[in-house]
C-alpha cells in the first residue's frame, strides 16, 4: 500500500479498471488468459535474484506458473546474471525494484532516476529486454516519484496480499496469510530469499488452483490494457 506522509498520489488504477478502459479493438484476446472472464491472480517476488532463486524457478517450471520478478540491482542483478537470464528464458516477467532499495519518496528526482537506471541497464544487457514495470520499496510513492517513472517509461505496481515473509520463516503462516488474503485480480507479494517462502509456494499454487484461480504475470493481469508509464496499479 502507499504509505501515509509520502505526498500526494493522484493516479491509482485497479486491474479491472485498466482492462475496462482498454480500446474496443482489444476486446478479444488471442489467448485463454483473459482476466476479464477468468479468475486471475499474479504471483510476484521482490528483491532477487538471490542464491535460492533457482529452486523457486524449478518449482514454477514444474507447476507451469509464470511469475513477475521485481529485481533489485546491488548484490542481485550484478551478482546472479545467469539466474536473471533464466527468469527471462523461462517466460517470467522481469520488473525493476531499484538498485539499492532506497525509499523513493525520500529522494529528489535525479536520485530516484539513479535508483532505477542501473537496473534497467542490467536487465536489458543480460536479457535483451527492458523492464516496463517497477515496484517502489515499501510501496512508497507519490506524484513526484510518478513523474520520474513516466519519464523512464515505467508503470508502478503495488500489491493486495503480503505474507510479511521478511518477518517470519514459518512456512505454514506464510501460506495461510496468502490464502486468506487472495481474491480475484490479486497481486501477491513474496520474497524468495527468505527461508520460509519457497517451501510455501507449492501449497499456495495448489490451493489457489483448487479454488479456480489462474496464474498470470502482472502484464497479463492488466491485458488488454497496456501498463502506462507513471501510473500506479493496485487491486
Amino acid at each position: 500500500m502507499v504509505a501515509a506522509g509520502c505526498g500526494t498520489l493522484s493516479d491509482v488504477v485497479s486491474p479491472a479498471a485498466a482492462r475496462g478502459a482498454a480500446a474496443d479493438s482489444a476486446k478479444r484476446l488471442p489467448s485463454p488468459l483473459d482476466c476479464r472472464v477468468r479468475k486471475c491472480v499474479a504471483l510476484t517476488f521482490d528483491g532477487g535474484p538471490s542464491r535460492p532463486t533457482p529452486k523457486l524457478l524449478d518449482i514454477l517450471d514444474e507447476e507451469n506458473v509464470p511469475a513477475t520478478f521485481f529485481v533489485q540491482g546491488k548484490g542481485h542483478t550484478d551478482t546472479y546474471p545467469a539466474t536473471l537470464r533464466r527468469m527471462a528464458d523461462e517466460g517470467h516477467e522481469i520488473a525493476n525494484h531499484t538498485w539499492s532499495h532506497k525509499v523513493l519518496t525520500d529522494l529528489g528526482p535525479e536520485e530516484v532516476a539513479d535508483e532505477m537506471k542501473p537496473v534497467q541497464d542490467d536487465v536489458r544487457r543480460i536479457t535483451g529486454r527492458t523492464p516496463t514495470l517497477m515496484r517502489p520499496p515499501q510501496g512508497r510513492t507519490g506524484d513526484e516519484v510518478s513523474a520520474v517513472m513516466k519519464e523512464l517509461g515505467l508503470a508502478q505496481v503495488l500489491w493486495s496480499v503480503t505474507a510479511k515473509d521478511y518477518a517470519t520463516d514459518d512456512t505454514e503462516l506464510i501460506t495461510r496469510r496468502v490464502l486468506d488474503g487472495t481474491r480475484r485480480d490479486g497481486i501477491i507479494l513474496l520474497h524468495e530469499r527468505y527461508a520460509g517462502t519457497i517451501p510455501a509456494v507449492p501449497g499456495i499454487i495448489g490451493t489457489l488452483r483448487e479454488r479456480g484461480y489462474v496464474f498470470v504475470t502482472v502484464s497479463q493481469l492488466l491485458a488488454p490494457a497496456v501498463p502506462q508509464p507513471g501510473a500506479v496499479y493496485r487491486p
